[in-house]
């Protein structure tokens, strides 16, 4: 420390030591921004249960398909490609004008956990008169369950 006199107060003042900050030495190069800021996979532990999901999902679907529901309600839920695929399947759905019938039911559902924050779903779903098998496959991302794949038979 340094003492000095006050030319006004003749009394001692005492100045601390000047520092000065250097650059922090973080180095970003490693990881891009999509690594960092884009979407993060998710632990089992931290998904809900993929029972109930995969039933609700493959409901959802099938009624996009049939054009009983809006495209748009499954895009949160679905990858770009998967909601394309469904997209354009409800948009042939509505050129064919056929009023939907019942309400779609699922009759069966079964799920495999492959990996640690992947479920893969395979479910029998009643559509009207038509019995449809789907298979999808549930990836753990941000918190939630998103559809990476899907097969409709």
């Amino acid at each position: 420390m340094i003492a000095e006199t006050d030319d006004d107060w003749r009394t001692p003042v005492t100045r601390g030591p000047h520092y000065v900050q250097d650059a922090l030495a973080v180095d970003f190069s490693l990881r891009s921004d999509a690594e960092i800021f884009g979407e993060q996979p998710t632990r089992r532990d931290d998904l809900p249960d993929p029972r109930e999901w995969g039933g609700h999902l493959a409901q959802a679907l099938v009624e996009v398909m049939g054009g009983v529901r809006p495209a748009p309600q499954v895009l949160r839920w679905t990858t770009p490609e998967v909601y394309a695929v469904v997209a354009r399947r409800a948009a042939v759905s509505a050129r064919r004008g056929m009023p939907p019938t019942r309400r779609t039911v699922v009759r069966s559902l079964r799920v495999c956990e492959p990996a640690d924050g992947v479920a893969e779903v395979s479910a029998v779903v009643v559509d009207g008169g038509r019995v449809r098998a789907l298979a999808l496959r549930l990836v753990g991302l941000d918190g939630r369950w998103r559809v990476e794949a899907l097969q409709v038979g």
